[in-house]
């Protein structure tokens, strides 16, 4: 994996202080737990495209994003179906590490390129196994994985193309700093499980219904509220369960922008 350059002046070695870092996972820590735990975080570089984990080979990383996110996928021959999004207010690798597997079926590769803090999954376990209040804290952020996993498969089942979309780009929406997200029409395909044609149309639709502006590669979420009352109840709960088990959001969207 690429490693970046730390933030306390070039040396990779530092340990990161809890008030510094991005993660919402890592700031929502107690402080003896997020101690037991710092000594352990490199920085890295997430790239886009870049595969965090592969199907079915051992996971000897686990990544908790600092910016850009990772996208969640289950993979059978050249099929590839979108199950999650990783981002700040996660860690990637959190369910079959610590749940005790040593590999998973899943895809897991940066869509949004950014950057992170890694850790050898030993020394992620050995730290969990030492602090109670450390693997409570992340066995919780694996609930609201399986929330997040539960909601795809019924938007899969039930909704429209439309209506899934909205899911899609609220939940990138969440994952970074800005309105614009740079998402490929390629990425959105896989997401929503239709070809590009179809996403292209789902685009036009909400565009017209001034939920959102599509440029090439990009799209500028304007009305935020449209889109959740689109998804049909099939966003929120996860986010929702993140907010009671771990951190509220810091500082909470607007229904509405531009």
């Amino acid at each position: 994996m690429p490693v970046i350059s730390s933030a306390h002046g070039g040396d990779e070695t530092a340990i990161p202080r809890q008030s510094e870092v991005s993660n919402r996972l890592l700031r929502a820590l107690d402080p003896a737990a997020f101690a037991r735990l710092a000594p352990h975080l490199r920085p890295i570089a997430l790239p886009l495209g870049y595969p965090l984990i592969a199907p079915n080979a051992p996971i000897t990383v686990c990544v908790f994003p600092e910016a850009g996110f990772v996208s969640v996928a289950t993979t059978h021959g050249q099929q590839r179906v979108e199950i999650g999004l990783v981002g700040r207010e996660g860690f990637v690798g959190a369910a079959p590490v610590l749940l005790a597997d040593a590999v998973t079926s899943q895809t897991q590769v940066v869509q949004m390129a950014g950057s992170g803090l890694a850790v050898a999954t030993p020394a992620l376990r050995a730290a969990a196994d030492e602090s109670a209040s450390l693997r409570t804290t992340l066995l919780a952020y694996v609930q609201t994985q399986l929330l997040q996993v539960g909601e795809t498969a019924y938007a899969h089942a039930a909704l429209n193309l439309e209506s899934r979309l909205a899911r899609w780009l609220l939940m990138c929406h969440d994952r970074v700093e800005d309105d614009e997200l740079a998402l490929t029409h390629e990425f959105l395909s896989i997401m929503l499980g239709v070809q590009r044609a179809g996403v292209t149309l789902a685009l036009q639709s909400l565009e017209g219904a001034a939920l959102i502006r599509n440029r090439r590669k990009r799209v500028l979420i304007l009305d935020r509220g449209g889109l959740e009352a689109l998804t049909h109840g099939s966003y929120g709960a996860p986010e929702a369960a993140y907010a009671r088990l771990i951190m509220p959001p810091l500082t909470p969207r607007p229904a509405a922008s531009h």
